[in-house]
This record gives structure tokens, C-alpha cells and sequence, in this order.
């Protein structure tokens, strides 16, 4: 399956963060203003000195061992993505958390080294020499690791998904996300390589929310689409999203269990199918 050039959102442009978060109230816009001081001149934040994470050529190479991200950091870490230097062209927020999570999914880990230059530009491109990225880095890290933990455990989390003011159909508000998946495995494909046939139903709960023309050479990928009822409001399609999320953590990072334990805890603990058109 191949997907059509997208341009993500947040590419090229400044999006304000919504009042609201999907799930979790969020600090007004602008509450917190950004630091008078330049940041070549400003010391490693706090947000990333007390991380626990090493440094090497300004790319981390240890996990952070902090918790999630609180609301004040989530709007931190959207403020930094806004003030880049103007020749980068980041993702927004929700691009950049379905980025993360494609980048979790694949079969073999992928190193930070790897998918860290995305973060800052939707083409990889390196910043310019002198731009602090580290707080900006430490974020995402803190991001990452929650969304490990939460995936490795097969655990609900809150992906970030906003509810847009104008928006009557979910698939407007889960599209910057999907999309964010999306170039997550355009540039590590090793997911979408894989042919297992218990890929298809949950990539289909994900790319349904792309018009059909988006997606090129995925025939039997639109045929599940097609039998989908989308959902009815965008808490339906939240949960489809984590469910599906879960469904191909199954395939791509199965749990290392006993074989006995692992017949009886897949019954157990899988999520039922969508339902489907009759």
C-alpha cells in the first residue's frame, strides 16, 4: 500500500493549540509565553536536565525515566514546535503523536538518532548549527517513553486528538493524527512490509479516516474499509484508534508470554471487531 503525497498539518505554517484536548481540559493558548531569553544563550531546561537521559552530539541515546506529559509540558512542547527557525517545518501535535506511535509499531525498534530529525522538520532535514533542540527532544522523549509503556502493556492512553470547532465528521479531527502515522511508515516501512492478514482490519480503522483516492495499491485495504460503519462522534473513533493501535502491537510486538498463558490471555484480553455494514 502506498499513500499519496501529504502535506501535514502544521507543515509550513503556525497552528494554535485548541483550548481542548481530546479527553483531558488543557491550558488556554497563550497562557504560558515563551521565554524572553535567546534560546543560544539559555541552559539546558529543566524539562530535559532532569530527565535521566544521556546526550551524545546533541541526540539523546537513553530513555527518559520521568512520567507523562502534564498539560503545562504538552503546551511547552506545542510552543517550541511553533518557535522553530522558519526553514523547518515541523509537524503539529497531534501529526507528531501519530508519528510516535508508528514509530513504535514497527517490528524492530528504531533508534532516536532515526526519527528524532522529524520531530523538528516533516522532511528530515537537519536544524541549522547553534538551534536548541534538547528541551524540545526531552519532550518528545518523555512522550515516547509513556507511549512505550502504554503499548508494551497493552494499556489505554489518550492520544492526542482534538476536538475542532468546526469539524462534523470525527474523520476531520483524527486526520492530523493518522496522518502523522502515516509518514511514520512511509519513512520506516518495516510495518506495512509485514503480510500478515490480522494487520489489515486495524490499518483499515486507521486509514479509513483518508479519502479513498489517498491511497494507492491498497485494494484489499479499501475492501475492509468498505465494510466499516464509521464513527458516530469522535469518542468512537478514539477508542477505534487505541483499539487498532493495540490490535497491531499484537502482530508487529507480540508479548513474550508462556504458550498456555498466551492461548488464554489473547481470548481474554484482545478488543472485539467493529462492527460492520450488513
Amino acid at each position: 500500500m502506498r499513500l499519496r503525497r501529504l502535506r501535514l498539518p502544521g507543515a509550513g505554517r503556525k497552528v494554535p493549540l485548541p483550548a481542548r484536548r481530546w479527553g483531558t481540559a488543557l491550558l488556554p493558548w497563550g497562557t504560558i509565553a515563551p521565554s524572553s531569553r535567546s534560546r543560544a544563550t539559555q541552559p539546558l531546561p529543566l524539562a530535559a536536565a532532569n530527565l535521566g537521559m544521556e546526550f551524545k552530539g546533541g541526540i539523546p541515546v537513553s530513555e527518559p525515566s520521568s512520567p507523562g506529559l502534564s498539560e503545562r509540558d504538552l503546551a511547552r512542547l506545542d510552543s517550541l514546535l511553533c518557535n522553530l527557525p522558519q526553514q523547518l517545518q515541523p509537524p503539529d501535535i497531534c501529526a507528531l503523536d501519530g508519528y510516535l506511535c508508528g514509530v513504535l509499531l514497527q517490528p524492530r525498534p528504531v533508534p532516536p538518532a532515526l526519527w528524532l530529525p522529524w520531530v523538528s522538520d516533516v522532511e528530515g532535514r537537519p536544524a541549522a548549527p547553534g538551534t536548541e533542540l534538547q528541551e524540545l527532544h526531552g519532550l518528545v522523549l518523555r512522550r515516547h517513553a509513556e507511549l512505550e509503556r502504554a503499548i508494551a502493556q497493552r494499556d489505554w492512553f489518550d492520544p492526542w486528538v482534538y476536538q475542532l470547532d468546526d469539524a462534523t465528521d470525527p474523520s476531520e479531527c483524527m486526520l492530523p493524527w493518522v496522518a502523522g502515522f502515516a509518514a511514520a511508515m512511509e519513512t520506516f516501512p518495516g510495518l506495512m512490509n509485514m503480510s500478515d492478514p490480522e494487520l489489515v482490519e486495524p490499518l483499515a480503522l486507521l486509514f479509513m479516516h483518508f479519502a479513498a483516492e489517498d491511497l494507492e495499491d491498497a485494494d484489499a485495504l479499501l475492501a475492509v474499509i468498505e465494510t466499516l460503519d464509521p464513527p458516530s462522534d469522535l469518542a468512537e473513533a478514539v477508542q477505534d484508534t487505541v483499539r487498532a493501535l493495540m490490535l497491531i502491537a499484537d502482530v508487529s510486538r507480540p508479548r513474550a508470554v508462556p504458550p498456555r498463558a498466551g492461548r488464554a490471555a489473547s481470548g481474554a484480553r484482545r478488543p472485539g471487531s467493529r462492527h460492520t455494514r450488513r
